[in-house]
């Protein structure tokens, strides 16, 4: 049955007046969310107190809801796991990756990958002693990159400044050719568009759940690994919910069952729940349809601002295969232009040093709301709204 676009628009808050382009960077907030959250506080929390972990499930939410978000990824039951941030994540997912592949000391990216993701795998080669090293190149030259010297290809699948996307099942093909090891990250794919991890054979993924999945400022990561990894993966993070037994108190660490051991520390339970009223709103939705409505969405939008405002430049790859569900245009005052949109109600938000990015979520954004950014951003243009100081004031957050 084909989705009903403007019933699910009605299960998010949206201010009055603005029109939500930055999904992609933080999801809006579901309606059915304050009440969860509230019950998690003052039902579960405030009257069962410790009792909660057992009574209210708290100690199974990551394994549970790493199943709801496996579905959305291709990911079989019981290969998911949540908690911690996607740092974290990224580490322990490239730590136990290189351990696996002990005679080579080469790990490939591209320079589209997330800096925390790079940052990552700089202080982790650091820690190695100095014998590991990080290899960036362009992300079009990522596939020809991988050869015999490579550990592990580390990669986001979409870009989170152009919206690329890169070939999943390509570029994990070519890797395990070549005898490397996938790492893929997930931020700006998860809940955007159909991802099949099984299906393309990679052995590891990492990923958040405050963009496309809704779960709040700083809700909680996941972590996959392949089946076959299990229980050969070793955690190099091996905190004490990922012990075999973590109420046995042992002094010495036992690897978990499986995705168990890629616990690590205490789940955030109040933001967990947040998540599970978000989830709630992806039961039964096709992310094939999703998907092919954002790229319709972003048809629409391209189309627009090149007509009526071709000063920008578009950053984006034109070509459906090659897109997530984001729009970037390019120009030297991108950021004063973004605030200048957002003080209109049109929120977008910019990355440096010159991309005005906008996400196309059709969960809760129709042809309407982009027809009317189109027309915002165009007469911004015309006007030369932007350029005033309040709006290349720089502010903390970009």
């Amino acid at each position: 049955m084909p989705i009903d676009f403007a019933a699910k628009k009605a299960l998010f808050h949206l201010p009055e007046g603005v029109v939500y382009l930055d999904g992609n960077s933080l999801g809006p907030m579901v309606k059915a969310a304050p009440a969860r959250v509230d019950h998690a506080v003052q039902a579960e929390w405030g009257e069962m107190l410790i009792r909660g972990w057992n009574k209210a499930g708290w100690m199974a939410q990551p394994a549970a809801l790493g199943n709801r978000v496996g579905k959305l990824i291709g990911a079989a039951p019981g290969t998911v796991v949540l908690g911690d941030t996607l740092s974290i994540k990224v580490y322990q997912a490239l730590a136990s990756a290189l351990e696996m592949n002990p005679k080579r000391r080469v790990i490939l990216s591209d320079t589209g990958n997330f800096p925390s993701d790079l940052y990552m795998a700089e202080g982790l080669c650091r820690t190695l002693g100095g014998q590991y090293r990080l290899k960036t190149v362009a992300p079009e030259e990522a596939m020809a990159a991988i050869d015999d010297t490579v550990a592990v290809v580390m990669l986001t699948e979409v870009d989170y400044r152009t919206g690329r996307r890169h070939d999943m099942r390509e570029i994990t093909r070519r890797s395990h050719e070549m005898g490397a090891i996938t790492v893929w990250d997930l931020a700006h794919s998860a809940g955007a568009l159909p991802v099949d991890l099984a299906g393309a054979g990679a052995d590891f993924a990492v990923g958040c759940t405050y963009k496309y999945l809704n779960s709040g400022p700083g809700g909680p990561a996941f972590i996959y690994v392949a089946p076959r990894h299990a229980e050969v993966a070793r955690p190099a993070l091996s905190g004490w919910l990922g012990h075999e037994a973590p109420f046995a108190f042992d002094l010495s660490y036992r690897p978990g069952q499986g995705i168990e051991r890629m616990r690590v520390g205490t789940p955030p339970v109040l933001q967990m729940a947040a998540l599970e009223a978000a989830m709630d709103v992806w039961d039964g939705v096709d992310l094939a349809e999703v998907h092919a409505q954002s790229l319709r969405l972003q048809d629409q939008f391209i189309k627009g601002v090149e007509s009526r405002a071709p000063m920008l430049q578009l950053a984006t790859p034109r070509s459906h295969l090659m897109r997530g569900s984001q729009v970037s245009f390019r120009h030297p005052e991108g950021y004063a232009i973004m605030q200048a949109l957002i003080h209109e109600g049109v929120i977008g938000d910019f990355r440096a040093p010159d991309i005005l990015r906008f996400g196309f979520t059709p969960l809760y954004i129709d042809e309407d709301d982009v027809a009317r950014a189109v027309s915002v951003l165009a007469r911004i243009m015309d006007y030369g709204t932007w350029d005033k100081p309040e709006f290349k004031a720089r502010a903390a957050v970009t």
